[in-house]
């Protein structure tokens, strides 16, 4: 039973490494499109603030879905969720978050909140780099 479960095991996470790899690359080519498609247009070359935080929040989001794969990537060879990675993760997407929130229209208590979650994975991700250092 146990060699079963570690097949199974096995081809769960290579599913899920080809999967993250499709939507990465999608993502990405969304991305390329995207920025190609706002230069092209008059003016030609500058793109409006609007669209440029757009543009940042999708290549943030791209940069999550290539830490994720590294996650998925050290647990298939090594058997080890590497929680540094993961707060990086979680850093880079409240990251995002920030750059595409509209500070004007978001409930002050909403902005708090992020706060503290910015606060509280950033306190998380010291905390693991100073066990590693040890």
């Amino acid at each position: 039973m146990p060699n079963f479960l570690d097949r199974f095991e096995r081809i769960i996470t290579l599913a899920l490494i080809a999967l993250m790899i499709v939507v990465v690359t999608l993502a990405t080519l969304d991305l390329a499109w995207g920025i190609i498609q706002e230069v092209i247009k008059p003016p030609h070359i500058f793109i409006q603030v609007e669209k440029l935080l757009d543009i940042f929040g999708l290549f943030l989001l791209v940069l999550i879905g290539v830490e994720l794969l590294d996650t998925i990537r050290a647990y298939l060879t090594e058997h080890v969720v590497h929680e540094e990675v993961i707060l990086v993760a979680a850093l880079i997407a409240v990251a995002r978050k920030v750059i595409v929130l509209d500070v004007k229209e978001t409930d002050p208590a909403m902005v708090f909140g992020i706060a503290a979650i910015i606060l509280a994975v950033a306190i998380a991700y010291w905390i693991v780099k100073r066990m590693h250092a040890k």
